[in-house]
Parts: C-alpha cells; structure tokens; sequence
C-alpha cells in the first residue's frame, strides 16, 4: 500500500469515526496538478465539522502527517485540509450542495471507499 492509500484510509476511518454523511473520493491525478485525490464529506452542525477536521488531523499526525494548511476551521461551512497530494473537503449540507465539488470533478474517476 503506497502513502497516499494509507493516508486516505487514515482519513476515511476518522471521517467515519465521527458520523461523517457520504464520504466521496475522487482521483483527480488524471485531470488536475493540484492534487491526487479529493476526499469531500459533510456534517450536520459546526460542532461536529470542527470534530470531523480535528480527527482527521489527529489521526494523520499520529502517523506523522501534517496538513500543508488548513482553511474555513472557524466559521466551518466549508473546511479545506491540505496534505499535499489529497485535499480533504468538509462541508456543511448546505455549502456542499452549493459547490457541488463532486459535478466540477466529474472528469476524475471516482474510487471507491472499500479498495484502498
């Protein structure tokens, strides 16, 4: 398993460990240079996005990883997690259909969840 699957597993089980709704990962390696893969979810409230921002983070740097940046934390309508090669987008339900991330990246190829 290379870095980034490991990362993204990393992600995808903190994510799940705070009730995250409809986790997306998107491989946009074949269509973009800022990043490999985008990892988009949404919470319900500020309280939970906040949590959902803060475990990813601590799981990550747990196993050394630490964000390039991260945006939105305060007002949490939209939380922007830089690691590099994957962007981790949390959003609010409202933010999230407002941007549509996953209609503007339709040219990646969509991964699922269950094979990294």
């Amino acid at each position: 398993m290379n870095t980034d699957n490991t990362a993204l597993k990393t992600i995808v089980e903190a994510l799940e460990d705070k009730k995250s709704e409809d986790i997306q990962l998107i491989d946009i390696s074949g269509v973009s240079t800022i990043a490999d893969y985008f990892v988009i979810t949404n919470g319900t409230n500020v309280s939970q996005i906040q949590a959902l921002a803060d475990n990813v983070e601590e799981k990550l740097s747990m196993a050394g990883i630490r964000p390039r940046s991260v945006e939105g934390y305060n007002t949490a309508n939209w939380i922007l997690m830089d690691y590099n090669d994957i962007l981790v987008h949390i959003f609010d339900r409202e933010s999230r259909g407002f941007y549509d991330l996953e209609r503007m990246w339709r040219d990646g190829k969509t991964v699922d969840i269950a094979s990294i």
